[in-house]
């Protein structure tokens, strides 16, 4: 074999090593933040779960106080109910403030996070 031809052959061969590096650190990356993101996910999932069963039992509570307070129920409810939507209304105008950009910027600072030693 020529003598010349050896450096081009350990070129290609450290190319493609190289390539494979980049495709493992890809990986693990991408792992790294699919299970970070999945861990906030089952977190925030596991928290909305409990607060929702606190609400539920605040609001059953409501309208029990405020049915005996009003000597209807019903008028109880009502009120509780016209509380959630005013809450609703207002969770929905407001939800690109609360919701979308800060998940966009919690998944941004997840996927694409450099870390201090590549710096």
């Amino acid at each position: 074999m020529d003598p010349y031809l050896k450096p081009v052959e350990h070129l290609a061969g450290d190319a493609k090593a190289y390539v494979d590096l980049k495709t493992d650190e890809l990986k693990l990356t991408t792992t790294k933040g699919l299970s970070v993101a999945l861990n906030h996910l089952l977190s925030m999932i596991l928290i909305l779960f409990t607060l929702s069963i606190v609400l539920l039992a605040l609001a059953f509570g409501c309208i029990l106080l405020l049915g005996q307070w009003l000597d209807s129920y019903a008028a109880g409810a009502f009120i509780v109910s016209g509380v959630f939507l005013l809450v609703t209304l207002v969770l929905f105008l407001l939800r690109k403030k609360l919701f979308v950009n800060g998940f966009v910027k919690m998944f941004t600072g997840l996927f694409f996070e450099k870390d201090a030693k590549d710096e």
